[in-house]
């Protein structure tokens, strides 16, 4: 286990016109002495789209944990599974979401899950509901959370998935798995709206003013490698900022970039500092970008000098 201390930080920047001009204030003195420290870390970092099917943090956190990084391919269900210490069976594994799919003319908007007030015994319900049908496919369904339950079978074998994230209160049609690869996951899709337009289920939850819940997404899907990576310290991956951009919240997003400055930046200032090893990845939209503790050459050194990467500068990036 590496005694490096890594600081995965999602949601660091994004190219929307809000984030744009919130950056233009943004002063982050203890990343950009933390930058002036450190050295690029070319292994952890890469380069993305906004189209990718998963976000740059999650490729980042797949590399950190020895896992496989390829886009739509890091298989989270099953790594999931195995850290709970219950046995994958050498089977592939996703994460299925249940949600509502609001439909209009020209969009199908996923509403985020967590706004469904889904609690345990209305999932476990839902789950005894769906199950069958996803059994007729040799997909056999288990609960895990309320707004996630874990899937096995062989469709999962090689497909690649879009993150939950990357569709939340967007249009799931740019995101949707390959329809010639995913011909089952689509037709699931079709039967499991059909099925629950009308069901009890969701009489009763309208009759609460509850949303329904008309679909479910697949995320996280994959076998693990063989043989599986050995257990290693997960990198400290403070979310607020990734918060606040799903939510578009710029004013928020820049209140929580000034909080982790002042607290985890400036502690892993602190530590490199001391001669301890650091490790730190910003991650946007497309891009991720690491620095890590490292010797550095007199060209390095000067340049870092005279012409130090400044924090707002590296934001543009990513």
């Amino acid at each position: 286990m590496s005694d490096t201390t890594h600081l995965l930080i999602p949601g660091a920047a994004s190219a929307s016109e809000g984030c744009q001009q919130a950056q233009q204030g943004l002063a982050l003195p203890h990343l950009d002495r933390l930058l002036a420290r450190l050295s690029p870390h070319p292994a952890q970092s890469d380069d993305g789209e906004e189209t990718s099917f998963i976000p740059p943090h999650e490729r980042a956190l797949a590399r950190a944990l020895g896992l496989p990084a390829e886009d739509g391919r890091i298989p989270w269900a099953a790594w999931h599974r195995h850290q709970q210490g219950l046995s994958t069976n050498g089977e592939a594994w996703a994460f299925v979401t249940p949600c509502q799919w609001q439909v209009s003319t020209d969009h199908v908007t996923l509403r985020d899950p967590e706004q469904l007030g889904l609690h345990e015994s209305a999932s476990r319900a839902l789950l005894a509901i769906v199950a069958p049908w996803f059994a007729e496919d040799g997909i056999t369904l288990h609960y895990d959370q309320p707004t996630r339950w874990l899937a096995s079978g062989p469709l999962f074998a090689d497909l690649a998935t879009a993150s939950l994230e990357r569709v939340l209160l967007r249009d799931v049609r740019a995101w949707m798995p390959d329809a010639k690869q995913a011909r089952t996951l689509h037709r699931l899709h079709s039967e499991m709206q059909m099925l629950l337009y009308t069901h009890a289920f969701n009489d009763e939850r309208t009759a609460r003013g509850l949303p329904v819940v008309n679909s479910f997404w697949v995320h996280g899907a994959g076998a693990l490698p063989l043989p599986v990576p050995a257990p290693s310290a997960a990198p400290h991956m403070p979310t607020p900022l990734r918060d606040a951009a799903l939510r578009e919240d710029w004013r928020a997003w820049a209140q929580a970039w000034a909080a982790l400055d002042a607290g985890p930046v400036a502690d892993l200032l602190r530590q490199a500092e001391a001669g301890a090893p650091v490790t730190l990845t910003l991650c946007g939209e497309r891009n991720a970008r690491a620095f890590h503790s490292a010797p550095r050459s007199l060209a390095q050194r000067f340049q870092s000098f005279f012409r130090p990467l400044r924090a707002t500068d590296l934001l543009h990036k990513l």
